[in-house]
């Protein structure tokens, strides 16, 4: 009776083995589906995001750094008494920048006039020039400060100051921070000179 039972028991399940293999694979393959769904969508979100903030550093580094920088002295004339105009070259500070100089803003203030606290805004061509500098070779675009190019830049200084005054010229660019230049004059006041 027992070797019946279990010759039937045998019969029965005898072609159950491979269901339980079976089984087993196509669990597997839903668990690496799933996993490979959800690893793909976790690696396009971070490089999304990687990218997102690989922009705004970008940007955020055109907008805080200074486009352009002052490239030699800063000089002065004078008529002895009172300081008339202040000449200084400009070049870029970022190599592969471009600046359209008749987009660039000038603002001028100083100590002697109106207690120290009158904020002008310079008129091109009128207040400043913006030329492209001697011995400077022109490389695209007139009026653009490119590649290794230099721009004299002559300022007409509004008002009247003299020895020990200080004034302050913002160079803003269209793009980039703003350029500050601040100088003391000297106690004696030459025609030509330079001012540290």
């Amino acid at each position: 009776m027992k070797n019946k039972l279990f010759t039937a028991s045998r019969r029965l399940f005898k072609d159950q083995k491979g269901i339980t293999g079976l089984e087993t694979a196509i669990i597997l393959i839903a668990f690496v589906t799933v996993a490979a769904v959800l690893a793909y969508t976790v690696l396009s979100a971070g490089v999304f995001s990687a990218e997102r903030g690989k922009e705004v550093v970008y940007g955020g580094l055109q907008v805080a750094q200074s486009t352009m920088e002052l490239k030699g002295s800063l000089i002065g004339e004078s008529d002895s008494t009172n300081l008339q105009k202040v000449s200084f070259n400009l070049a870029l500070a970022i190599p592969g920048t471009k600046v359209d100089m008749d987009s660039v803003v000038i603002n001028y203030w100083d100590t002697a006039n109106a207690g120290g606290t009158a904020l002008q805004t310079l008129v091109r061509d009128t207040d400043f020039t913006a030329a492209l500098s001697t011995g400077s070779t022109e490389r695209g675009a007139a009026r653009i400060l490119e590649g290794d190019e230099q721009f004299l830049i002559v300022v007409t200084i509004p008002g009247t100051i003299g020895a020990y005054d200080t004034f302050v010229l913002q160079i803003i660019p269209p793009t980039g921070a703003t350029l500050t230049i601040q100088r003391t004059l000297p106690g004696g006041l030459d025609d030509v000179m330079h001012l540290f």
